[in-house]
């Protein structure tokens, strides 16, 4: 296979045209950053709005810095569209969508396999296609290049397929697109290259190149079923110290202090995002293909889907001991977004904590400045405005779900009559109506 010169020299001198598929948590950040290295890029999303609020400079999206997306707009770096057949203008093209389950936890590849037609129709000689979404195994090669392959290019020959996983972590202040080491997973040694090649052009974190997409494929899950599976023993753990009466946050404060062999885990009210309650349902399904079954990892996956219901089970012993049944109780919820100081509900546990208690009839709200609103089991559902002492004294209860560090938890603690803290956010306030996970 000889090297595609006209290609590589684009992507060394940054003439090549970078379009970007899904503007989203991952897409948005890559284009930036692909605009801001001095690419011509151009964002495609089915949502006219969000390719309206692009080409007005406006960002949504919390990682990406307004004024940084305001002057590659002005510089005209980056536009956005709706209009698809633009990608034939396209060098690159990066598919960057969502890859949910379905109601049966099944994989849902349907923006994959939408994007991959879109990119097909428009496909021309000595284009490079990544996919950036998290999936199973065998997703690239299996699924994404016969799609490709019916417009008559061949892989390799005519055009080039890699798997690259995203790896974003929303509202990580340290850790972010343009400084996070990059896999690289090629259909064959060229595509790699050049998709090495364009990565370390517009990020700073390196690049780390495996054999195949396949092997890119299964490194994404394996990143977050290891934490899936770690949350898990720690949720476990919890729920034991919680029947002998020992403080889990004590416990792993004391682990941490070993210098090898231990890496400290916390429990808390369930798993959320994008990524880690999901991701490792692919690789079950995937395994049962090869007649393989992945005992830990949906074990793992039955111990976290629990924890809301737990916590909802926990919170009705305090108030019986209090002599309150839950039926009728005055609850807030702290915090509706899935981690702390974003506003991404995603999968947030707090949505099912707030489910079960409803169903045991309690009377709920919620607080949370990142999240205004939010829409649980179809129906919208306001927040306070803020959260006052008054506020607090008419509660029976109060249930830290995410730890926004904006919440005051010494006045929290000190009016709330109970505080039941998951995620050990007010550790620092020492107070008899306050109990923890």
């Amino acid at each position: 296979m000889k090297k595609n010169h006209v290609l590589s020299q684009k992507i060394w001198n940054r003439t090549a045209k970078v379009g970007v598929i899904g503007l989203g948590y991952v897409g948005l950040p890559l284009a930036c950053a692909a605009a801001k290295a001095g690419f011509s890029v151009t964002g495609f999303d089915v949502q006219p709005e969000k390719a309206a609020k692009v080409n007005r400079g406006e960002s949504y999206i919390a990682d990406v810095d307004q004024n940084d997306l305001k002057q590659v707009v002005s510089d005209k770096k980056l536009t956005a569209t709706s209009c698809f057949d633009d990608l034939r203008r396209m060098d690159i093209a990066v598919i960057c969508v969502p890859t949910p389950l379905d109601t049966h936890h099944q994989p849902d590849l349907s923006y994959v396999k939408g994007s991959a037609e879109d990119i097909a129709l428009r496909l021309h000689r000595d284009m490079l296609v990544i996919l950036e979404s998290t999936t199973y195994p065998g997703t690239t090669q299996e699924l994404v290049c016969p799609i490709l392959e019916k417009s008559g290019l061949r892989e390799g020959d005519d055009f080039f397929l890699a798997f690259s996983p995203e790896r974003v972590d929303p509202g990580n202040s340290v850790y972010h697109t343009d400084n996070t080491p990059k896999v690289v997973g090629g259909m064959g040694k060229e595509s790699g290259r050049l998709t090495s090649l364009f990565y370390r052009q517009i990020l700073k974190g390196g690049v780390v190149s495996v054999s195949s997409p396949m092997t890119a494929e299964m490194e994404k899950l394996l990143e977050n079923t290891y934490r899936h599976v770690n949350i898990a023993l720690i949720n476990e753990m919890s729920m034991l110290c919680d029947r002998m009466g020992i403080d889990i946050w004590e416990v792993i404060r004391a682990a941490s202090t070993k210098p090898y062999g231990f890496q400290a885990f916390y429990p808390g009210p369930g798993l959320g995002g994008h990524c880690i309650p999901l991701d490792p349902f692919y690789l079950s399904w995937k395994a049962r293909e090869y007649g393989f079954h992945t005992r830990l990892i949906e074990t793992s996956g039955e111990i976290n889907a629990g924890m809301p219901g737990y916590v909802v089970e926990r919170l009705c012993r305090e108030l019986n001991k209090r002599g309150k049944p839950v039926k009728g109780c005055r609850i807030l919820l702290l915090g509706m977004s899935y981690k702390a100081d974003i506003g991404d509900t995603r999968e947030s546990p707090s949505l099912k904590v707030w489910q079960l208690l409803k169903q045991a009839g309690a009377e709920l709200c919620y607080y949370d400045p990142y999240v205004p609103s939010v829409v649980i089991g179809g129906e919208t559902v306001t927040g306070l405005k803020a959260c006052t002492p008054q506020d607090l004294a008419a509660l029976d209860a109060a249930v830290l779900c995410t730890a926004h560090r904006c919440f005051d938890g010494a006045m929290i603690c000190r009016y709330c009559p109970l505080v039941f803290d998951t995620r050990n956010g007010f550790a620092g306030v020492k107070s008899q109506q306050k109990v923890c996970l």
